[in-house]
């Protein structure tokens, strides 16, 4: 069974310029998230929308991104042997996309 980990990211950027932050620095996001242990990584945009799947320490998990106009909402599925860190994960992407949001 998995656990998922929802974040909402609030931003004054509108969608069009959230979305060009976010492609432009994803990748510095993913490492903050993973701390550097990403084995296997691909992303997939369409439209205002990133699915991406990772393989983290011997463990897939699965997510989405979603820019909306005010806020991103980030979902990550993780599998039940990391679902003991869906709080701490949690923390790490609220305060990851929000520094992403913020860098100009």
């Amino acid at each position: 069974m998995s656990t998922p980990v929802t974040v909402h990211i609030p931003h004054k950027l509108g969608r069009e310029e959230a979305k060009r932050r976010l492609q432009g620095g994803f990748g510095r996001m993913r490492e903050e998230i993973a701390g550097g242990r990403v084995v296997h990584f691909n992303e997939n945009w369409q439209d205002d929308r990133l699915n991406f799947d990772a393989s983290v320490m011997g463990q897939s998990i699965a997510g989405r991104l979603d820019v909306f106009d005010d806020v991103v909402r980030v979902e990550v599925d993780l599998p039940w042997f990391l679902g003991a860190i869906a709080e701490k994960l949690q923390g790490r992407l609220q305060k990851a996309g929000t520094l992403l949001l913020e860098k100009k």
